[in-house]
């Protein structure tokens, strides 16, 4: 049994924090790191299914990030995590959810696991598309919002249960090979113990490139991105005015401002 979960590395921001210079990104000099909520929830579902197994089994734990993504996958084989993967050059900078999915998939294929195990979401940018694009790329079933597991290594298929909104659920068998995005909640994520931390050092952490994938300069970065930050910003808050007066007044005066928002 080989179960892959992809992680991410996310940032925290202080209460106080910059822009870059480019305006596309925040300053990371205001950033604490860590790892993606989400993810840690997904790591901690292939722990226990590999325990209930018997402890048989391969987890690979994989990032696409620069240097200090590293910190994060140490972490994760402190946990238990038997191999770690991390993906990153000069040229995925810049890279969309589609373009990570693209990166993604080719570890897959590589690695040929039972399972993909992945965070609903990251906690930056909240858009919850890798997971199903990866899916989408490898052809493979795919359930998302996971709150609840039941999977044997080895069998066909596995028996998900997913959130839906307005506080519904389903129920629903995947046929396996599978992408599952884990939901928070469906378990309660270890810490690391001391034993743990000193063999994660032993453990081998691979660092490849895009082109180690088989990839071009033009399928990753904003070249094979389908979207890209034009800008980020801080809102302006709004503002509130009273207006006073006769309803003629009232009136006039709201037609002004109408006119204010709309630029004429």
């Amino acid at each position: 049994m080989k179960i892959l979960v992809a992680i991410k590395q996310v940032a925290n921001l202080d209460d106080d924090f910059e822009i870059r210079e480019d305006g596309k990104d925040v300053d990371h000099d205001f950033c604490d790191f860590e790892i993606n909520e989400w993810d840690d929830y997904s790591l901690e579902t292939a722990l226990q299914i590999r325990e209930n197994n018997g402890d048989e089994g391969e987890i690979v734990v994989v990032t696409v990030g620069p240097d200090d993504a590293e910190d994060e996958l140490r972490k994760c084989l402190g946990k238990g995590a038997d191999r770690a993967i991390r993906v990153w050059d000069d040229a995925i900078e810049g890279s969309d959810q589609v373009a990570i999915a693209r990166i993604l998939t080719k570890v897959i294929e590589k690695e040929s696991p039972d399972m993909v195990f992945m965070g609903v979401q990251a906690a930056d940018n909240a858009y919850a598309q890798t997971g199903i694009a990866v899916a989408q790329q490898l052809g493979w079933p795919h359930a998302a919002v996971v709150s609840s597991l039941d999977y044997t290594p080895g069998a066909t298929s596995a028996t998900a249960r997913r959130e839906l909104e307005g506080g519904l659920e389903e129920e629903i068998t995947v046929n396996c090979p599978a992408v599952l995005t884990i939901q928070l909640g469906i378990n309660e994520p270890r810490y690391a113990s001391l034993r743990g931390i000193k063999q994660a050092a032993a453990k081998p952490l691979d660092e490849i490139s895009h082109s180690d994938l088989g990839l071009s300069d033009d399928e990753v970065g904003e070249s094979g991105s389908v979207s890209r930050v034009r800008k980020m910003f801080v809102p302006v808050k709004g503002q509130a005015e009273l207006i006073e007066g006769t309803p003629a007044e009232q009136a006039a005066r709201l037609a002004e401002i109408l006119k204010e928002l709309s630029g004429a």
